[in-house]
């Protein structure tokens, strides 16, 4: 379970809905947090899965974490693993590639 910036934001990213099962799905769901890439994103609620990512918490104001999108691509590329091919490893789905960098 990741720790968030403050409780304002643990309680918008682990918005609860009975009706919706998808966070995009559902209007009360604002915030989406990417745990493989340690991103937040404003929920665009146009009928697709996007997102504007943002890099301050909106109650609290601190610094979000930095993203790691492209270093996920890039430790990818270095297994040869083809992310748009091959099948992902369970540990890239989530956040535990990151914990499986500080072993090395």
């Amino acid at each position: 379970m990741t720790n968030h910036c403050c409780e304002a934001m643990t309680s918008r990213v682990n918005v609860f809905c009975g009706q919706h099962d998808d966070a995009f799905a559902c209007p009360d769901s604002l915030v989406e947090f990417s745990a493989k890439f340690q991103e937040y994103g404003l929920i665009i609620h146009d009928g697709g899965t996007s997102s504007i990512t943002i890099d301050f918490c909106p109650w609290c104001g601190r610094r979000l974490p930095e993203s790691q999108r492209n270093r996920w691509f890039d430790e990818l590329e270095r297994l040869g693993i083809d992310p748009w091919e091959d099948e992902l490893p369970a540990e890239f789905q989530d956040d535990r590639w990151l914990g499986s960098l500080h072993q090395e």
